[in-house]
């Protein structure tokens, strides 16, 4: 079993033995408490006593793993103004008391790559996110924010309202939506590549010119400034796919300038995933920017051999001394929209324009071969997962394969694929089933890898809850705790934390979030190690996971015994 990789945490964030025991110590003596080491802890929890302080909450009987991947210990932590005060012995002075009865208490968990966007809007709780443990949100992800917008097309919304709230054109207005609507996690977001060439050079296929590209750093250097956490790429998807290089490395520029991270969903993911390895490795080195590969996997059979060379190429960039790390979702099934299976080409301009080319014959024979290519690579029709279907006609191919379907309606692949882009109007999730449990082994046993859910909110509730989207947006931390750490051993409970916690916090420069130290943020899971499961499956996917009995949002008791507190608690951070 490997040891914790301590040196990963970046400097900003990274709390040395010493370092964590001088600061606690001085936060001890300015609240009129002692501070008293403790070996057994390795460094992170001292025994103290603390008499005459009230606290909010103090936390009870608690196996604490503070999030730095060593050994937890057992003890109290006392809660304070939505702040961490003080662990240790804390005697009873509090208003409220939750006895953790012998279960690991975490810092909550911190998802890096999601696409809850506005979807919290209509699920504010995070309901799929929080019951999960899951405390911070990190959205804007694969080049698809919502934000920003051209002037152009702001002139015609601004007088709009958009899910109760003024029409935005930048991250701020949107961050501000969220306040003004409350929310139950906490949240931050990227700034989508995507979303912003379209906005400045629109979303057809020709170069950007030199003064739209000064144009988009320029909005970018705004949307940092504004709280945006970097760039997001998906160049797997139009528009962002039809950038160069060249471009993207002067967006890149901007984002270093701030200290913040680029985040990328490759070029490709299966035939040629050590070339886009590359590509991504190359970009953030020209631009000197700290680089976050999203979602690392060999996609399709074909592929599945390339899992160590893809993990060298980033061994040799980090030693190179590239800021490098990765994240994946802990299913061996992907999750993105049937247009996929048209070429990027075709994708080009509006969803008008798109479905002429389906409805075109000779076009839409051209694109039924790439499809048809595509769905060989992926061993086949029943491998393709159709999520919900909104049309009522269509209702009989909800959560089913393509196979299945084709056996429903009597047509063949293609024209069963092509029926179902035109009469949803292309908006056809699905869930491809083309990668490899052991690469996904071997993937979080690497010390730069984190779990990540490329999910969203959800609720069983309203609109939401008729979707059937990846279970992954219900499970994927049950699942990398209950499957991979309890059952799977691939590595051991503190490492596994501090995958979910304390690594991607210093990924996102959260320094006071993703450890329980005194003075910060009481965002905090307690949850059993022997019985956190994943209840969610891809035909039934709105169920809650097992095992999670209590979750605080900067210090708030938003789930209580598993069920919710009704306080929304959450923040833009």
């Amino acid at each position: 079993m490997k040891k914790h990789p301590e040196h990963l945490l970046d400097d900003q964030s990274k709390i040395s033995r010493r370092g964590f025991l001088k600061t606690s110590l001085a936060a001890g003596c300015a609240s009129g408490f002692a501070l008293m080491g403790s070996g057994a802890a390795a460094g992170i929890l001292g025994s103290c006593v603390r008499t005459r302080e009230q606290f909010d909450t103090i936390i009870s009987n608690g196996i604490i793993y503070c999030g730095d991947g060593k050994a937890p210990v057992k003890g109290d932590i006392g809660i304070k103004d939505g702040k961490i005060a003080a662990i240790g012995k804390l005697g009873n002075s509090c208003d409220k008391m939750i006895d953790a009865q012998g279960m690991a208490v975490s810092p909550g968990f911190i998802d890096i790559h999601t696409h809850t966007d506005t979807n919290l809007f209509q699920a504010p709780l995070g309901d799929s996110r929080i019951f999960q443990g899951i405390t911070t949100d990190i959205a804007g992800n694969c080049g698809d924010s919502p934000f920003p917008y051209s002037d152009e097309y702001f002139a015609t919304k601004k007088d709009t309202l958009r899910h109760g709230y003024p029409f935005w054109q930048d991250i701020d207005g949107f961050y501000e939506a969220l306040r003004k609507n409350k929310i139950g996690i906490n949240f931050k977001s990227y700034t989508g590549q995507g979303s912003l060439r379209s906005a400045v050079v629109g979303d057809n296929n020709v170069p950007a010119t030199e003064d739209q590209i000064k144009k988009m750093c320029a909005i970018l250097d705004k949307e940092m400034e504004m709280g945006s956490l970097g760039l997001s790429c998906g160049l797997e998807y139009a528009p962002g796919s039809y950038a160069s290089d060249e471009e993207i490395i002067e967006l890149c520029k901007v984002v270093a300038k701030h200290n913040g991270l680029f985040a990328i969903h490759m070029r490709n993911e299966d035939d040629h995933v050590e070339e886009a390895i590359s590509e991504a490795i190359s970009i953030a080195r020209n631009a000197g920017v700290r680089l976050q590969i999203s979602h690392l996997k060999a996609q399709n059979a074909a592929n599945w051999h390339k899992g160590p060379n893809m993990l060298k190429l980033i061994d040799d960039a980090k030693a190179s001394g590239l800021d490098i790390a990765f994240d994946r979702y802990p299913y061996t099934a992907f999750s993105t929209g049937l247009t996929s299976f048209i070429p990027l080409d075709d994708r080009q301009g509006s969803n008008a324009d798109i479905l002429a080319r389906l409805k075109d014959p000779v076009k839409s024979d051209a694109i039924g071969k790439y499809a048809d290519s595509r769905i060989k690579r992926l061993g086949g029709p029943q491998n393709v997962l159709i999520a919900a279907c909104k049309n009522p006609e269509n209702a009989a191919y909800s959560g089913k394969n393509i196979e299945e379907c084709c056996q429903i309606s009597g047509m063949d692949t293609w024209p069963m694929i092509r029926h179902l882009l035109i009469t949803e109007n292309l908006g056809v999730q699905i869930a491809g089933f083309a990668m490899k449990e052991e690469n996904l082994k071997l993937f979080y046993s690497h010390p730069l890898c984190m779990p990540a859910s490329d999910g969203s909110v959800y609720s069983p509730e309203g609109e939401l809850g008729k979707e059937i989207p990846h279970p992954r947006s219900y499970g994927t931390f049950p699942t990398f705790f209950g499957k991979y750490c309890r059952d799977e051993k691939i590595m051991e409970l503190p490492e596994a934390i501090y995958k979910a916690t304390a690594l991607p916090a210093s990924r996102l420069r959260l320094t006071d979030r993703g450890m329980i130290v005194p003075g910060y943020w009481a965002d905090i899971v307690i949850f059993d190690p022997a019985t956190i499961a994943d209840r969610s499956t891809y035909q039934q996917p709105h169920q809650f996971p097992a095992g999670i009995e209590h979750v605080l949002v900067n210090g708030d008791h938003t789930i209580e015994k598993g069920k919710f507190s009704g306080k929304l608690n959450g923040m833009i951070i």
